[in-house]
């Protein structure tokens, strides 16, 4: 894994979750891929908070916090006037979103994720919306992204 991004250390590395359909299996290679980053350096993960993806990956993260309880769950909240459910996150953060319109809070929200994050994991199953979006965002960025399903699963 490469090291941290943005000019911190080893211990500040950053994994985005993006989001689509939820599957067993996703949640398992999620589950297997989270212990390598850890013991590679990542501390924080970045979560987004919506959608079936969002909650397989704040509960995987949940789970490898019994064995790494040093490892933070971040809630990148898209905007700050709404109800959330911050219960399965260590904390949330706010990114520079203030004048950003709410109708693009969301896509500004997950590039910032992407620009602080060293790696992605992604549950994109299709090549158009959102999600798929932020994908390509992260692409261009030249990211380390793990994405499930693969190719070979998703034919």
């Amino acid at each position: 894994m490469q090291g941290a991004g943005n000019g911190g250390d080893a211990d500040d590395c950053h994994v985005l979750w993006t989001q689509q359909n939820i599957s067993d299996r996703r949640f398992l290679q999620v589950a297997i891929i989270l212990p390598s980053l850890i013991e590679g350096g990542a501390a924080t993960f970045y979560l987004g908070g919506y959608g079936d993806f969002d909650s397989l990956a704040a509960a995987a993260v949940r789970r490898q916090k019994a064995v790494y309880p040093h490892i933070t769950a971040i809630l990148v909240l898209a905007y700050l006037n709404r109800e959330t459910d911050t219960s399965r996150y260590d904390d949330t953060t706010y990114p520079p979103l203030e004048n950003v319109p709410p109708r693009y809070a969301i896509v500004r929200r997950n590039e910032w994720m992407v620009r602080e994050s060293d790696v992605v994991i992604s549950g994109v199953t299709h090549g158009w919306g959102g999600a798929a979006k932020t994908l390509d965002y992260a692409r261009r960025k030249q990211k380390i992204i793990f994405q499930f399903p693969t190719q070979a699963q998703r034919e």
